[in-house]
């Protein structure tokens, strides 16, 4: 039976879509991420096209459909329609459209609002308890992530996240028919488990037969929840996929913002450190002044553990670091 696992962690919530033990689908949602899809909030037009959001940080949004009789310097109510995204060597700012006359300022629905919507069943998973996010592969998860190797029977994905899209390629050896249908299997399962959007390409075995590229398309059709748009396979073995992009997918959270990455899964593994005294986090400087820069984080992991908590950065420490 497929469930929900979710985890309220310190600076980060989480989901994992369970079937069979496996994670099918997962979600973070990070503090100070910036307005969510469905928020309503004020706003004040700077440029033709380009708001500055009255939420924390005053991030930009670009706005369409305004008038142009709408001056300079007003204030309006927009909805946000997509989130802000990080790319590499770039951000992107959040899409906006005008309110709905008398809509009232909100923050959007959270991560558990969203899968809680999904009607499958959510059961909420605390740090005191058995860790059945690692059971079902969380941690495997992110290392395959941060290094875009995903090992399948009979080959692997080396997967990379361009400012143009996503590019998973299929590298293997053997029937090359063989190979891409489970790379097409594992390729689907990366844009599903890591809910990417926009546009995506996906590198298969040269297929010189018609009949062949068509019964991979075919699988894709079959094995990737709608909506999307497709091309066909070519005679290269290259097919694109568009979805929608409403939101960072996993791949963009995890691998374009390290630090933010390494200070959750650091707090995670410190929530459930077993020991009496000082608890003590020990960072690369970076993550450990993302840590202090959030004394809310600090204050929930002390009442979280009974435990006071002191942080020591080091250079030397590599990756999220350790909690003893």
């Amino acid at each position: 039976m497929a469930e929900w696992l979710y985890e309220a962690g310190i600076g980060e919530a989480r989901a994992a879509l369970v079937e069979d033990g496996e994670i099918v689908e997962a979600r973070i949602e990070r503090e100070g991420d910036g307005p969510r899809v469905g928020a309503v909030v004020a706003a004040r037009l700077v440029e033709p096209g380009k708001l500055i959001l009255d939420t924390p940080g005053e991030p930009t949004a670009t706005v369409t459909g305004l008038a142009r009789s709408v001056a300079l310097g007003s204030k309006l109510t927009v909805e946000i329609i997509r989130m802000g995204l990080r790319e590499r060597g770039r951000d992107k700012p959040a899409r906006a459209r005008l309110a709905e006359a008398g809509a009232s300022v909100n923050a959007g629905p959270d991560l558990r609002a969203r899968i809680e919507s999904t009607d499958i069943p959510v059961t909420e998973v605390h740090a005191t308890g058995e860790d059945r996010l690692e059971a079902a592969g969380w941690s495997e998860l992110i290392d395959h992530i941060r290094t875009g190797r995903w090992p399948f029977d009979g080959g692997e994905l080396w997967v990379d996240a361009t400012p143009a899209m996503l590019l998973i390629d299929i590298d293997g050896d053997g029937d090359p028919m063989a190979l891409a249908r489970a790379g097409a299997r594992a390729a689907v399962h990366v844009i599903r488990c890591c809910d990417v959007g926009g546009s995506i390409g996906i590198d298969f075995p040269s297929l010189p037969r018609r009949a062949q590229r068509l019964a991979i398309d075919a699988l894709v059709d079959e094995w990737l929840p709608q909506p999307f748009e497709r091309t066909g396979t070519n005679g290269f073995g290259l097919m694109q996929i568009i979805r929608r992009r409403e939101r960072p997918s996993l791949i963009e959270q995890i691998r374009f913002d390290s630090v933010a990455t390494d200070a959750a899964l650091l707090l995670r593994q410190a929530e459930r450190s077993v020991g009496t005294g000082v608890l003590t986090l020990n960072a690369r400087p970076a993550v450990a002044a993302l840590v202090e820069a959030h004394p809310a984080w600090l204050h929930m992991l002390q009442t979280r553990t009974g435990r006071p908590v002191q942080i020591v950065a080091n250079a030397q420490v590599k990756g999220s670091g350790h909690a003893q």
